[in-house]
């Protein structure tokens, strides 16, 4: 059901939401790995943002249950979830410092549209469409691909933010278990855009041998592939960026022959119907008729990647990715401004995903209001009567997934018969 409205929740609201919708248990289940309460999620922190914007970290909980009743007490705006510790957050101040740090989190990052402003077309700033989340698809195939492919891990849940991005939470073992410096090689690893406003040319992650720029690494080569079609479709022909005089100024900067520059550059002031497509193609022309071989042209093959990389390749915010303290947004919470739910998304089907149809916190309790009395107790599953259940149930999908995972290592470290 499409939710158009979009306004910040009252408290009364977020404490509605917290009291009959909020999927405390599977949040459990998915942070905590198995049924019965673990380090996992006994020695994790919770850092809850109040209505008054006071920042209270380093809670934590033994069960489900007592991380609801206290959710409800705050009434936050919204909850944070940092890492596993050595010991229980809640005791931090009897414990002596150097017996209290992060041990294990999961590996995440985060996506977020305002990355894209320089090029996407359609909206700017805190506004998202339909339109321009094709950025957000492109990034989501991308990195599922790469994290999945190049590094085996498994269990990866992908969470809309609420209003203008996405964060990937990678719940492997292996990913649990990495260093901040491990988290910082394999960010550097991924990270192919680089640099900032003054910057044109944010690519350079080609070999150059003796000079002369080689092939892409096969790491990127392979999302070179995912990221061709996409260019024409997103870049080209949606977002049109080449259209304005801003926007095709900007690909001439990044054509390293001059002779070639001036000459479309002329010839775009000249012709400003021409769409972006166009100009592509205008580019494609102008390289064959300078440089009459395959052989030749190499080089500005080369230069044509490397901008098909640099306006649809992922754009990782590294920071959230580098330290297991980092402290991201819980699934399932309410953005402030919007009152939309922080939804999980199926990566297989981004491409049909709109910011606009997802719940807002009021049209559930309206459906919630619609299908069933409020009860005087605290349900647990109240969310099933609303239209946050697909959402709930991928959740509950990935942490049953989780807890198998676990059941696999006690059978095989069983040496009991």
């Amino acid at each position: 059901m499409p939710s158009a409205e979009t306004e910040p929740p009252t408290p009364e609201l977020m404490l509605a939401f917290y009291r009959r919708l909020y999927p405390f248990k599977s949040i459990f289940k998915w942070l905590n790995h198995e049924h019965s309460p673990s380090r996992l999620f006994t020695h994790r922190e919770i850092a809850f943002t109040l209505q008054n914007d006071v920042y209270l970290r380093y809670n934590s909980f033994t069960t489900a249950d007592e991380f609801k009743k206290q959710t409800c007490t705050l009434n936050p705006t919204r909850f944070e979830i940092g890492p596993v510790y050595t010991a229980r957050p809640r005791d931090k101040k009897t414990v002596r410092p150097g017996a209290f740090s992060p041990v294990q989190r999961e590996l995440v990052f985060d996506i977020d549209m305002t990355d894209y402003d320089s090029i996407r077309t359609c909206c700017s700033g805190a506004d998202i469409c339909k339109r321009c989340w094709g950025f957000i698809g492109a990034a989501v195939r991308v990195l599922d691909t790469a994290i999945r492919q190049q590094f085996g891990y498994k269990h990866l849940l992908w969470v809309y933010s609420g209003r203008r991005g996405i964060h990937l939470w990678v719940s492997d073992r292996e990913a649990m278990a990495l260093t901040d410096d491990q988290r910082r090689s394999l960010v550097n690893f991924l990270t192919v855009v680089q640099g900032g406003k003054e910057m044109h040319k944010k690519v350079n992650v080609r070999p150059v041998i003796k000079g002369r720029p080689m092939e892409l690494p096969p790491s990127i080569q392979q999302a070179m592939e995912q990221l061709v079609g996409l260019f024409g479709d997103l870049i080209l022909l949606d977002q049109d960026c080449f259209k304005r005089e801003e926007g095709w100024r900007e690909l001439l900067e990044l054509i390293p022959d001059s002779k070639i520059a001036e000459t479309l550059e002329k010839s775009w002031r000249q012709s400003e119907d021409r769409s972006s497509d166009d100009k592509w193609s205008d580019l494609k022309d102008q390289i064959k008729a300078v440089y009459k071989t395959a052989q030749a042209r190499m080089p500005m093959k080369y230069v044509m990647e490397d901008i098909i990389l640099q306006y649809t390749y992922p754009r990782i915010d590294a920071e959230v990715s580098k330290h297991r303290n980092h402290l991201l947004k819980a699934p399932f919470c309410v953005h402030p401004k919007t009152g939309r739910i922080c939804v999980p998304i199926d990566p297989e089907r981004i491409d049909e995903f709109d910011p606009d149809t997802v719940p807002t916190v009021s049209q559930l309790l309206r459906e919630l209001d619609a299908g069933t009395p409020e009860s005087t107790g605290e349900e647990h599953s109240d969310w099933e009567k609303t239209s946050l259940k697909p959402y709930v149930d991928m959740i509950e999908k990935h942490a049953v997934s989780l807890m198998g995972e676990v059941r696999k290592d006690r059978l095989a470290n069983d040496m009991t018969w």
